[in-house]
C-alpha cells in the first residue's frame, strides 16, 4: 500500500533567525508542589545540603534550561519578598492567595539562587507589581544587584551572599489583566506603573532588561488592546513583551486537539502586528522582542487539590501520549519565531502540568512531554530554516486545512548538524521526503521517534519508561534526499551531519 506523501525543501540561504538559547527555559512558581515536595524535601533520601532533591536535580541538568523564571506567576502578585530572606527560623508563615496555600518561606531567593546555579541555568525575577510597586521593586533589585555599602545590598551579604546576583531579566509583574489576579489593573494603570518601575529599576542597574506584561490569553477580551496600551506606555523603557498560552483537550477530540497549537501560532502573530503598530506609531527604531514566559499544554489534574497546605499537589498531571505531540508542536511554533521570540518559558517544571513528576518521599520521573523538550535543547540551537513544506492536510470541528505533518528545521553551522522535528498528526504512517541538497555534503545521523499504540498512554512511577523515544527511525539518504516513515501520531527528531 503507498503511504500518503509529504515534502519538505530546506535551503540554508531561507533564515527565520538564530534561535536564542533562551528559548529553552522554564518556570517554578510557589504553587502546589513545585517547590515544596518537589525540588525542595530536605526529608527526602536524596536531599543534599540545601535541601534539593538530588534526582530532580539530575533531571533538570538533563534538560539543559538556559532561564527559570520566579517566583511567579500569580503568587508574585502577593509576595513579600523580604519575607523570603535571612534566617529562615525568623521567617513568617503567610498566606498566599493565588493558589490559597500556607507558604513558609523556607525556600526563598537566596535558595532559588542556588539551585539555579546547581542546574546551570539563569534566573528571571518576577517582581511584584499588584500589591506593592515602584519602592520595594528597586529594594528588591538592590539586594540582588548592587555590590554593597547600600541597606538591601548589605541586608543580602549580611545572609552570607558577599558578590551580586547580577540578574539580568526581570518581569514587570505578572497577569494583571486578569480578573483571578491580586490587585488587577487596567491597561493605563499598569502601563503608567511598569513604565515608571522601569525607569527606577534602570536607574539602579542600566545593564538589565526589562519584559512588560502582555495580555494573559488570546480569548481575553481586552487582547490585543491591552497589549497596545501597555506599549504605549513602555515601548523605549522595557525590551520584551510577554505572552501567555496554555492548550488543553476540548471534548474527547484528538484530532482538534492536535491541531490547536495553530491557535497559539496565531497568538503569536497577533502579538507580533501590536508591537510593530506601537513601533510605527511611536516612529521608533526598537523592534519589540517578545518573552513567552508561560506556555504547555494541560488537562484536568490526577489528584485532588486540599487548600491551605503546604506543598500539595495543584495540577498534578501524568501527561498522555497525545500531549507530548501537541506539546511538540507547540514548541515548534516558537522556534518558528526565533526572528522575534527572545525568552520562552516551559511552565511548569515539577509536578503541576510538569516536564518532571516526583513523589512525596519517593521516585522522581519523566512526563513524557520532557522529551520534546530534552530533543529541542539540544539540537535545536542554531539557525531556525523556513521550509517550503507540502502535506496531507485535514478539517476538523473548529479548523481547516491542518497539515499532518508539522515540521521545523534547525541548522546549526558551528556544529555541522541539521535537524528536522516533525510531528505526524495522522492515524497513519507518512512518508516524509526532505530535500536537503542545498547543504552540499551530508550523512544521516540519526532518526529518533516517540509513539505508542495508546494515545493515552503515561509515565508512572513504577513504570517510567512506557512512553519515550527510540533510536532507528525509518530514513534513507540517497543524493541529497531524505526519506523517512512518520509512524502514525508520532515525534520525531531527523538528524544529519553537514560537511
Amino acid at each position: 500500500m503507498t503511504l500518503p506523501q509529504a515534502k519538505s525543501i530546506l535551503s540554508k540561504d531561507f533564515r527565520i533567525g538564530r534561535a536564542s538559547d533562551r528559548l529553552f527555559g522554564s518556570f517554578v512558581e510557589h504553587m502546589g508542589s513545585v517547590v515544596y515536595n518537589g525540588i525542595y524535601e530536605p526529608d527526602h533520601p536524596t536531599a543534599d545540603e540545601d535541601g534539593f532533591r538530588k534526582d530532580v536535580l539530575e533531571l533538570v541538568r538533563e534538560l539543559n534550561l538556559s532561564v527559570v523564571r520566579y517566583p511567579g506567576g500569580n503568587f508574585s502578585s502577593g509576595f513579600n519578598w523580604e519575607d523570603s530572606v535571612g534566617p529562615k527560623e525568623q521567617r513568617p508563615v503567610k498566606l498566599d492567595l493565588a493558589w490559597r496555600q500556607v507558604e513558609p518561606n523556607s525556600f526563598g531567593l537566596d535558595e532559588f539562587m542556588r539551585w539555579t546555579r546547581k542546574v546551570g541555568a539563569d534566573p528571571i525575577m518576577t517582581v511584584n507589581l499588584g500589591t506593592r510597586g515602584i519602592d520595594e521593586a528597586r529594594n528588591l533589585l538592590e539586594y540582588c544587584n548592587f555590590p554593597g555599602g547600600s541597606q538591601y545590598s548589605d541586608l543580602r551579604r549580611s545572609h552570607g551572599v558577599r558578590d551580586p546576583y547580577k540578574i539580568k531579566t526581570w518581569c514587570l509583574g505578572n497577569e494583571l489583566d486578569g480578573e483571578w489576579q491580586i490587585a488587577r489593573k487596567t491597561a493605563d494603570e499598569y502601563g503608567r506603573l511598569a513604565c515608571e518601575t522601569a525607569k527606577a529599576l534602570k536607574w539602579v542597574d542600566p545593564d538589565i532588561e526589562l519584559v512588560a506584561v502582555g495580555s494573559s490569553a488570546r480569548h481575553m477580551p481586552t487582547f490585543p488592546e491591552w497589549d497596545r496600551t501597555v506599549l504605549m506606555h513602555t515601548y523605549e523603557h522595557v525590551e520584551q513583551l510577554s505572552l501567555h498560552h496554555y492548550i488543553g483537550k476540548r471534548e474527547n477530540d484528538t484530532a482538534t486537539f492536535l491541531a490547536m497549537p495553530l491557535e497559539m501560532e496565531q497568538q503569536i502573530k497577533d502579538v507580533i502586528a501590536t508591537c510593530d503598530y506601537v513601533q510605527s506609531v511611536k516612529r521608533s527604531r526598537k523592534r519589540m522582542k517578545l518573552s513567552f514566559d508561560e506556555w504547555n499544554v494541560w488537562r484536568e489534574p490526577d489528584v485532588p487539590y486540599t487548600p491551605w497546605q503546604t506543598g500539595c499537589p495543584y495540577d498534578w498531571v501524568q501527561f498522555r501520549m497525545e500531549d507530548a505531540l501537541v506539546f511538540g508542536s507547540a514548541l515548534m511554533s516558537i522556534l518558528r519565531h526565533a526572528d522575534r521570540i527572545d525568552i520562552a518559558c516551559q511552565s511548569l517544571l515539577v509536578n503541576t502540568i510538569p516536564m518532571i513528576l516526583t513523589n512525596k518521599g519517593g521516585a522522581a520521573w519523566r512526563n513524557p512531554t520532557f522529551y520534546p523538550f530534552l530533543h529541542a535543547s539540544r539540537y535545536g540551537r542554531g539557525e531556525v530554516l523556513r521550509l517550503e513544506t507540502e502535506s496531507p492536510k485535514y478539517d476538523t470541528k473548529l479548523y481547516t486545512d491542518v497539515a499532518k505533518v508539522d515540521s521545523v528545521a534547525v541548522w546549526n553551522e558551528e556544529k555541522g548538524e541539521l535537524t528536522v522535528f516533525a510531528v505526524n498528526r495522522s492515524e497513519e504512517s507518512i512518508a516524509y521526503e526532505l530535500d536537503i541538497r542545498d547543504f552540499g555534503g551530508v550523512s544521516f545521523a540519526e532518526h529518533l521517534v516517540m509513539n505508542h499504540e495508546r494515545l493515552d498512554a503515561v509515565n508512572t512511577a513504577d513504570n517510567q519508561g512506557e512512553v519515550k523515544p527510540r533510536t532507528g527511525g525509518a530514513t534513507t539518504l540517497d543524493g541529497g534526499r531524505a526519506e523517512s516513515v512518520l509512524p502514525p501520531y508520532s515525534w520525531n527528531v531527523i538528524r544529519f551531519n553537514v560537511k
